[in-house]
């Protein structure tokens, strides 16, 4: 990667000059902590951080430093080893964010076994469909999982061993805290291949079945230029590992590919701390984390930060931030909430786009090239991205087609961000790659895009997520930006609603801000909100009219509907798809 004092818009010469340099043996573990915890000028840094909740007092055991997270690995990788896991099993990690956690990660890592993390989130059928698909032999949990692993392990007879931390240790087959205790605090790193499996990762099944993708360790070193230039050169600042002061947080789960590969494994890479909050996101705690731990890098999805943005629209006036970079993904975040970064948390916001099976492949890095607000980027270094049409031919500039990307970079050498495959589903692996006539092999996204004339592409939603509305094609994504920007708006989602004689109308169901929603039960006076009124009617005018006003006259929802809250994955994506399922139903319903 190049100096810091690159200048502004670098863009071109940073892709161009780029090379990947992939060892045949690599490993997550050693990279990530163990030769941290070998060097004696950074063994005694901080690793990960549990932030307390107000009333509890910060201990010593709140603070891991890199020399503590390499032994305890080491401990529990004995304690696996006892109980028969070999060089690649699927060993369960079902926890959120805590110190244990990363533990758990390393012990599997650094022993060639495959670690398969799953939400807190997952109830006993999604527990129970992954143990079963995966055949995952020994399951790691806490008090806030072992209810729902217990429930699912009745019908798992592959999953031999549950190891239970907490309070969760009494109903499990062993106790974390005694058993790793009596382990040696050295084991030997088993030297894995490159191209050997490290983590099963399900997807969040947003447009199907969830299927296990299988990400090998050097994913790692292919994720890192968009982890790299969307945190504005993180682990490039001119200081050493031993003195660096960078700290960083994300609310996203560590279960996930966003916490997993965009949070923890490339902050410890770089051998800095990391913050763990195992607690429901607020907005109030989210400013807190970031101010009193001093937080100079996060990850925030677009609608912590919409809610963030709502709670407080001059968060300067409470909270005092050292924040140098913002990166978010998921959503697109939409110029009001990326005015609002810019001008009250003093960062601009570096959009990225990228997948379980391919992540991190385009994004922003405004240190080194402007960004256009609304925008997911350009194709990080590394990566040769392009939006293609059905033929796998590349767009013209403007035109929609599907995001993908080469299995080559630009010099014609592989790209090691690629998944190995999805888990015992060799149809659907093949699905995913397209050739071109000209021999080009292109991984497809499922994601719709145009890119301008400067390269930079602008998302257009999940290909299912198009629809077309009296003739016109409707993106989703434009409409939920525009609906936001009206002060009654908290979150909306846009989809298409059945109609007879058009095909479809536009339908979005909104989310209203915590005023509007006392106002409409009464409990605030009408002239509390400017220009609304305690009608429903009133509102829904309101807010069509604000489209109107701002978009083309055919994108505007015919019909508003008010729901409490929009239907989510685990990994902070809107699922459009549940709502378009129900106003088919509907129709349906209607018809008859």
């Amino acid at each position: 990667m190049p100096a810091t004092k690159a200048p502004l818009n670098s863009y071109a010469a940073i892709h161009k000059q780029f090379r990947w340099h992939v060892p045949a043996q690599f490993n997550m573990a050693q990279e990530c902590v163990r030769r941290w915890a070998d060097n004696p000028d950074t063994m005694k840094n901080i690793a990960v951080r549990a932030h307390s909740m107000p009333g509890r007092s910060q201990k010593h055991h709140e603070i891991m430093s890199y020399e503590q997270l390499a032994a305890q690995a080491n401990q529990l990788s004995h304690l696996l080893k006892n109980q028969g896991v070999k060089r690649g099993d699927r060993v369960a990690i079902v926890l959120p964010q805590r110190l244990e956690t990363a533990v758990a990660y390393m012990a599997v890592l650094q022993m060639g076994a495959v670690a398969m993390p799953l939400s807190m989130l997952f109830g006993a059928e999604a527990l129970e469909y992954r143990f079963i698909d995966s055949a995952a032999v020994v399951a790691i949990v806490d008090e806030s999982t072992i209810l729902a692993v217990r429930d699912a392990r009745k019908s798992c007879p592959a999953l031999r061993c549950v190891i239970g931390m907490g309070d969760a240790a009494e109903h499990c087959d062993i106790d974390y805290a005694l058993a790793t205790l009596m382990q040696p605090a050295q084991f030997p790193l088993v030297k894995t291949r490159a191209d050997e499996a490290a983590v099963l990762i399900y997807t969040s099944g947003t447009t199907g079945p969830a299927k296990g993708a299988l990400i090998p360790h050097r994913a790692l070193l292919g994720n890192l230029t968009g982890f790299v230039a969307s945190q504005n050169w993180f682990g490039f600042d001119g200081r050493s590992n031993a003195k660096s002061d960078a700290v960083f947080w994300s609310p996203a789960d560590w279960a996930w590919t966003g916490g997993l590969m965009d949070a923890l494994l490339p902050t410890l890479y770089f051998g800095r701390e990391i913050i763990a909050f195992n607690g429901r996101f607020s907005p109030e705690i989210a400013f807190e984390i970031l101010q009193n731990h001093r937080v100079s890098h996060t990850f925030l999805f677009p609608t912590a930060l919409k809610a963030m943005m709502k709670a407080f629209p001059e968060p300067k006036r409470k909270f005092k931030l050292r924040l140098q970079a913002l990166m978010s993904a998921g959503e697109a975040v939409g110029d009001a909430v990326y005015d609002w970064c810019e001008h009250q948390l003093g960062v601009k916001v570096n959009e990225m786009f990228g997948q379980t099976e391919i992540n991190y492949v385009v994004g922003n890095c405004n240190k080194f090239w402007p960004s256009k607000p609304g925008s997911m980027g350009k194709g990080y270094p590394g990566h040769q991205v392009a939006v293609i049409n059905e033929a796998s031919e590349t767009c013209k500039a403007g035109e929609i087609g599907e995001v993908a990307v080469n299995h080559l970079d630009v010099h014609g050498k592989p790209d090691p961000v690629f998944f190995l495959g999805y888990w015992n589903n060799e149809s659907a692996t093949k699905k995913k790659t397209t050739v071109s006539a000209d021999g080009q092999r292109w991984c497809r996204t499922g994601d719709l895009a145009f890119a301008d004339v400067d390269g930079y592409l602008w998302y257009q939603g999940r290909a299912d997520d198009m629809f077309k509305a009296a003739g016109y094609r409707i993106g989703p994504g434009e409409v939920e930006n525009c609906l936001l920007k009206h002060p009654a708006v908290l979150n909306a989602a846009v989809v298409p609603k059945p109609d007879a004689e058009r095909g479809a109308l536009v339908k979005a169901y909104v989310v209203l801000a915590p005023e509007i929603v006392a106002l409409r039960a009464g409990f605030m006076p009408a002239n509390d909100i400017k220009g609304l009124k305690n009608h429903d009617d009133n509102l829904i005018q309101s807010i069509q009219q604000h489209v109107r006003g701002l978009l083309a006259p055919y994108e505007y929802p015919k019909e508003i509907e008010f729901i409490n809250a929009l239907p989510m994955t685990t990994t902070g994506k809107v699922q459009r798809r549940v709502l378009r399922l129900q106003e088919e139903e509907r129709f349906k319903e209607r018809a008859q």
